[in-house]
């Protein structure tokens, strides 16, 4: 697995023989290979190896993931998936790369453009409110 450097030359590294149950927390970067029971929560760069085995929501800058994610994924930026991932969870972010190969069970939000919805059409002033007549008892 590759490893990453955060902005103070310092490497964050978490290697595959490494259990964790709580969370984590990172400024920087983090390469995680290992397992987690928990949430994950930075404003920086998460690399998930091959190994990673996540259960809990994920919230960071953005993620790169080739290991196995039971939870949901946030990214302020973007979600990149790796051949072989396997999440079973929603995502949202602004850009996403899913590879051949990958296993993606959920609903995905992307919005690179931070688009609003737009909103149900409301009456001009003025205007009668239309609403739909009751339907009959037993039809």
């Amino acid at each position: 697995m590759n490893t990453p450097t955060n902005n103070n030359g310092t490497r964050n590294v978490l290697n595959s023989d490494v259990e964790v149950k709580g969370s984590i927390k990172f400024n920087g970067e983090l390469a995680f290979d290992g397992k987690l029971e928990g949430d994950i929560n930075s404003e920086g760069i998460l690399t998930l190896g091959d190994n990673a085995v996540i259960k809990g929501t994920i919230d960071v800058g953005s993620v790169v993931v080739a290991g196995k994610i039971t939870g949901n994924v946030i990214a302020k930026d973007k979600i990149e998936l790796k051949p072989k991932t396997e999440l079973f969870g929603d995502i949202k972010a602004s850009k996403l790369v899913i590879e051949e190969g990958v296993t993606f069970v959920g609903r995905s939000e992307i919005n690179p453009n931070k688009v609003a919805p737009t909103p149900a059409a409301q009456p001009r002033a003025g205007e009668p409110l239309k609403v739909p007549a009751p339907k009959p008892p037993g039809l």
